[in-house]
């Protein structure tokens, strides 16, 4: 999690985000298939994850639909459901995205996804929220 700054003169919010980075491909792949862990880690994970054109809550939802559409509700589904989740996903949020997204991919994957999801959400708390960054998500939302 990074750390949220705001500009005072015009109650802008900045948040700067760490680097994003993944070892999973070559920690699991990374002798049976070394250039496919490559692409895994340091191209998806490390040039496209942490491309900031888009920030990492959109990008955490994108990939939740792409996998739901594409019929894909294994752990890798539930990696990304945390994954979301961890960048600040609701509940609320994930499921309007999942009930959006049935009547267009399926309704039978909706019920899969809601599950995993429901998973997720019922955890509890997946990371910690500095108390300084509390109080300003809270003036931000007074806005």
């Amino acid at each position: 999690m990074g750390k949220l700054f705001i500009n005072n003169s015009v109650m802008e919010v900045y948040r700067i985000w760490k680097k994003i980075v993944q070892t999973a491909g070559r920690n699991t792949l990374g002798e049976f298939a070394p250039e496919f862990a490559h692409f895994n880690d340091d191209v998806l994970f490390g040039e496209n994850w942490n491309n900031q054109d888009i920030d990492v809550k959109t990008r955490s939802i994108i990939t939740v639909v792409a996998l739901m559409a594409s019929g894909i509700t294994d752990s890798s589904l539930k990696y990304h459901l945390q994954n979301a989740k961890n960048h600040g996903v609701t509940q609320k949020e994930i499921a309007v995205v999942i009930t959006h997204v049935a009547f267009y991919a399926g309704w039978p994957k909706a019920w899969a996804v809601f599950n995993l999801a429901k998973e997720v959400w019922e955890a509890g708390r997946s990371w910690y929220v500095l108390p300084e960054e509390d109080i300003i998500r809270k003036k931000v939302k007074k806005l």
